[in-house]
């Protein structure tokens, strides 16, 4: 079993960096986390991430069904599902996640040697809040939030096996490709 991880502020490119990998590698799956916020744009139950209430997601908390899970913001929880991992392992496969930073975090302090965890970061402040703004997706007071919460996630970037900065998604694309290829390998 092995897990990669990719974590970044919101608006850092990792889902696009995450989608290209799944093209490129066969034997990665991604791992549909759990969220009891509601589905922003065209995202869908089962297959961007898996929409519970929030009653719903504390009783898997008190189950222990997570292998990690955090509350984002206030009343907002994600979390990974132990069923997910289990899915995609029985079908051979890598767990990919696409997870925030504590999260990571968790699951590399957790399964260090099974997880290779990659912080992902826009090449600064500036270019982070002009893509938040970009999507088109959330009002001035989340980005807002999103950038504080960006501030504080990246003074932990240390405790990642690597760090990404995607200044240019094809040469950042290049480099995550060179640290994944040797882990999966292995």
């Amino acid at each position: 079993m092995k897990m990669l991880v990719l974590s970044a502020p919101s608006g850092s490119g990792k889902t696009t960096l995450v989608r290209r990998l799944m093209a490129d590698f066969p034997d990665l799956a991604f791992s549909i986390s759990a969220t009891s916020r509601a589905p922003r744009g065209q995202e869908q139950d089962g297959q961007d991430y898996h929409f519970i209430s929030v009653e719903a997601f504390k009783h898997h908390i008190e189950n222990g069904d997570f292998l990690e899970w955090e509350e984002v913001y206030s009343g907002t929880f994600y979390g990974s599902l132990r069923s997910e991992v289990d899915r995609i392992n029985s079908e051979g496969k890598t767990a990919v996640f696409d997870i925030d930073v504590a999260g990571g975090q968790r699951l590399k302090k957790n399964y260090p040697d099974i997880t290779l965890a990659v912080f992902i970061q826009a090449p600064s402040m500036e270019v982070l809040a002009s893509r938040l703004r970009g999507r088109g997706t959330d009002s001035e007071e989340k980005i807002a939030m999103r950038l504080a919460k960006a501030e504080q996630e990246m003074l932990t970037a240390s405790r990642f096996d690597h760090i990404l900065v995607n200044d240019d998604l094809d040469r950042a694309y290049e480099e995550l490709h060179s640290w994944v290829l040797p882990f999966l390998e292995r």
